[in-house]
């Protein structure tokens, strides 16, 4: 099956599981404007699941140029399909997929939902895979884009308990810090879930990284870093 092909018949099966009334709730669930055709994520993920059977023996570089298709057309479900292929194809990540994986950031990220889908995923992965790149992750803290700055943040979240070493530890530290005073409350929660995962695996240390900044912390974000601690110690961490 080709390639268009391929990208017609998603379009015409999502399109086909268009719900309305959740359509419209999706909708209202955003500040900002998305683009969705209203169909709910479970039925997306099996129509991706699907027509992955089609796309998975290309060359990954073809593949991706097929994720890029389905983000250009920003609807928050295309995106949710390209997002899970590019997954898929964590076994064939190298290095100059970086870069890839971060114009796709900058030219197509435009909501919390994209930014974190993509980057507690696939873009994780290939971080886990390649660290020599949380240098050019952290020149995203200067971004004057909000979506790079919150995914600084959130691809350091993952599911992968090597992901949490004493250097990942202190990698997420340094973005903290240069976050700690960012006015946009989506960064702020972004940097603060960051915090509260990594809480999972450092208690002590994230509890004594909120103590230390609590002054200046923004209380939205450190709501969150301390959302899964004890409650004596949120009291603490709360108290003025």
């Amino acid at each position: 099956m080709n390639n268009q092909t391929v990208l017609n018949k998603i379009r015409k099966e999502l399109k086909q599981h268009v719900d309305f009334k959740y359509r419209k709730g999706s909708i209202n669930f955003f500040k900002e404007k998305i683009k969705v055709h209203g169909v709910r994520s479970g039925i997306v993920r099996k129509i991706g699941k699907k027509y992955w059977k089609d796309v998975k023996d290309k060359f990954v570089e073809e593949i991706f140029t097929l994720c890029e298709q389905l983000l250009k057309s920003d609807y928050n479900e295309e995106s949710t399909i390209a997002f899970s292929w590019a997954m898929n194809c964590r076994p064939r990540f190298e290095k100059k997929h970086f870069f890839v994986f971060e114009s796709w950031v900058k030219k197509y990220v435009n909501n919390w939902a994209k930014c974190d889908d993509f980057c507690t995923h696939a873009f994780n992965r290939l971080l886990l895979k390649y660290p020599e790149f949380y240098s050019n992750v952290k020149k995203w803290t200067k971004s004057k884009n909000r979506w790079m700055r919150r995914a600084a943040a959130v691809i350091h979240i993952s599911t992968e308990k090597q992901f949490y070493s004493s250097k990942n530890l202190k990698h997420i530290f340094e973005i903290a810090d240069i976050l700690l005073m960012d006015s946009d409350d989506l960064v702020q929660k972004g940097y603060g879930w960051m915090l509260k995962v990594a809480s999972n695996h450092y208690q002590k240390q994230v509890f004594d990284y909120v103590m230390k900044n609590k002054k200046t912390m923004p209380r939205t974000a450190l709501r969150y870093a301390i959302e899964k601690m004890p409650k004596g110690l949120k009291k603490k961490a709360m108290a003025k």
